[in-house]
């Protein structure tokens, strides 16, 4: 996209910070999602499972997980389609299953399934979606323009949807998602099908999005998109196995920064003082005489050893910073529940 594109953020949507995750709980004004030991069973199937999650307010938040772990379940019951088994599900402050009507027009929702017309042209289908919002000609015209721009459509406004590629379908839906300025969306599986390309384009859309103070709770399978978000819910089987901010999963999986040094000629009294390094947690070797140091802060350790290193006279040929992606974060939190991680891969990195 291009600094002239008009964004939502040039719209009449008032500005609401981003509250941080560890902000949550402090002011029930900052949460627009509560969820208090939910689950949902179907007969004696159980699809989700003792849900506990706070969304706050501007938050970016991904439900992340292999098809079938309970993400479009638990959207659901923040939608209201579904009423909790057990436990209690609020939506701005709200019970999720009763709640008011003009409560429910702030909310908007991207299914996973094109459900417009195929029939009608780009532009009637927002003019339709508009209109089911009550939305009046003038302001309508202003936001379709508006968003045909953001979602790269203003070509194509006059041809039938059911013309158009996936790709151009998931923008429209987007698009429709949108028209009404929601100040809280659901979006289930956005990016499913869609080109890497398209799929950034559209995570900076939702970032832009989040500037206006939009609250937003995406899911997906590809983990490694729980970068672009403030906070991501790790699911399997129906259960939050994690939650946090993805440098804070990072972490928690690999136990702290991780440091990755090359040093040909280290031998045991180098090793035991860089052991000894105050904020130095664990070393292991790997091949090709790499040398893996679990720390406290990179940042800091990292001139520490080469120095170390220098006065022992052996050589650091390279050392880096050695970030996990979130596939190899996600394998590491599962296993640690001891659950099967043979199958994650069909959920995660392409």
């Amino acid at each position: 996209m291009t600094e002239q594109t008009p964004t939502i953020a040039d719209q009449d949507i008032p500005l609401v910070a981003a509250t941080a995750p560890q902000q949550q709980t402090q002011n029930a004004d900052d949460t627009v999602v509560v969820m208090d030991g939910v689950s949902k069973t179907f007969g004696d199937f159980t699809a989700v499972k003792d849900l506990s999650l706070t969304v706050p307010r501007g938050g970016l938040v991904a439900l992340i997980g292999p098809s079938g772990c309970g993400k479009t379940t638990t959207v659901r019951l923040l939608l209201g389609v579904y009423e909790p088994t057990e436990g209690t599900c609020h939506v701005f402050g709200q019970p999720s299953y009763h709640i008011r009507r003009q409560t429910r027009e702030r909310i908007g929702y991207l299914p996973q399934q094109f459900v417009l017309y195929p029939t009608l042209t780009v532009k009637e289908n927002l003019n339709f979606a508009a209109a089911t919002y009550g939305l009046g000609p003038f302001r309508r015209r202003k936001q379709r323009r508006a968003l045909l721009e953001l979602v790269g459509l203003e070509q194509h406004k006059n041809k039938l949807a059911g013309q158009i590629s996936g790709g151009m379908q998931r923008r429209l839906m987007l698009a429709a998602t949108l028209i009404h300025q929601p100040s809280l969306i659901f979006m289930d599986e956005p990016t499913a099908g869609i080109d890497p390309i398209l799929r950034e384009q559209l995570w900076q859309e939702f970032r832009q999005l989040q500037d206006t103070g939009c609250t937003q709770v995406v899911t997906t399978q590809y983990v490694a998109e729980a970068e672009y978000c403030d906070a991501v819910v790790l699911m399997d089987h129906g259960e939050i196995i994690a939650y946090g901010s993805p440098e804070a999963l990072r972490q928690q999986a690999a136990g702290g920064d991780l440091i990755d040094a090359t040093i040909p000629d280290i031998d045991r009294p180098l090793l035991q003082k860089i052991r000894s390094l105050e904020g130095v947690r664990n070393t292991q070797f790997l091949a090709d005489n790499r040398l893996r140091i679990t720390v406290d802060h990179a940042g800091e350790l990292m001139p520490q050893i080469i120095t170390v290193a220098q006065e022992s006279d052996a050589t650091v040929q390279a050392i880096e910073e050695r970030r996990l992606s979130f596939n190899e974060v996600f394998v590491i939190l599962l296993a640690a529940t001891g659950r099967d991680v043979t199958t994650v891969g069909a959920s995660g990195d392409e």
